[in-house]
């Protein structure tokens, strides 16, 4: 199957922002892709902190809405990046995953929030849970950005039949070498796809890191953004990933009985 990450720059306006990604998922589509990533906070700018409040929505808010729509118009899975959700007095980080119907399968609030030159830590709430997705397309876990630094996340989500990885993200130009190690490494050790949209262009002042990728289970990316406003596709097989577990079974070795202990 063909999946595509979308790569786009936010801008001031919310619903200029809106119509673009709505555009560019339609274009996906075009191309083929069953499965389509947004980026992180893409309808108001990950640094737009000062504007997280009037942006922020419920999960079946106006933009999730439109979102569930273009799924259903299209008939593809569509993770939409993330939002700040508003839920009673919190706000989150928060990404939805819509079926081909318009349904919504998932929704995933960000467990590690962002505290380095970001407001993100202050203005929003952490969540709590590790979110994993059975779809005819196979089992994704969604993840956002900063948790890339944190591996049990993941181990957790293969733990619970992950096949594919989907990473909506905000990661800035500065640390883009890092972005290249981890979601490399996030799809070896755990033997999956990972599929990585990310912000381009430039947000608040900060540059945005664009490169959003596709990973296979071996650590190779199949395709890559680069620089600017592109949507890349790459055609994936979930058969791949029984095949490479079957063939170096590094995770079938796992030790749970060791305590790892170094006291010898």
């Amino acid at each position: 199957m063909n999946v595509a990450a979308v790569q786009l720059t936010a801008e001031e306006s919310v619903e200029s922002n809106v119509e673009r990604a709505v555009s560019r998922v339609r274009d996906a589509a075009e191309r083929g892709a069953e499965l389509v990533v947004l980026p992180e906070m893409w309808n108001v700018g990950y640094f737009a902190f000062d504007a997280y409040d009037d942006a922020a929505e419920p999960v079946d808010g106006p933009t999730a809405t439109r979102l569930a729509g273009v799924a259903d118009e299209l008939g593809i899975h569509l993770h939409g990046g993330s939002v700040v959700e508003r839920d009673g007095d919190d706000l989150y980080n928060t990404s939805l995953l819509f079926g081909p119907d318009g349904e919504r399968l998932a929704s995933y609030r960000k467990v590690h929030l962002f505290g380095y030159e970001s407001e993100e830590s202050e203005l929003l709430t952490p969540g709590e849970e590790v979110v994993a997705a059975e779809t005819p397309l196979g089992t994704v876990g969604l993840t956002t950005c900063y948790d890339l630094r944190f591996p049990e996340l993941y181990r957790q989500l293969v733990d619970r039949g992950v096949e594919f990885l989907l990473v909506t993200s905000a990661w800035p130009a500065a640390r883009t070498d890092h972005w290249h190690l981890l979601t490399r490494t996030r799809a070896v050790e755990n033997q999956v796809f990972l599929v990585a949209a990310n912000l381009a262009g430039t947000n608040r002042g900060v540059s945005m890191g664009g490169q959003s990728v596709v990973v296979d289970p071996w650590g190779v990316q199949r395709a890559n953004a680069g620089d600017g406003d592109r949507t890349v596709v790459a055609d994936v097989d979930r058969e791949e990933v029984d095949r490479v577990r079957s063939e170096f079974p590094a995770l079938h070795d796992r030790r749970f009985d060791a305590a790892y202990s170094l006291d010898g």
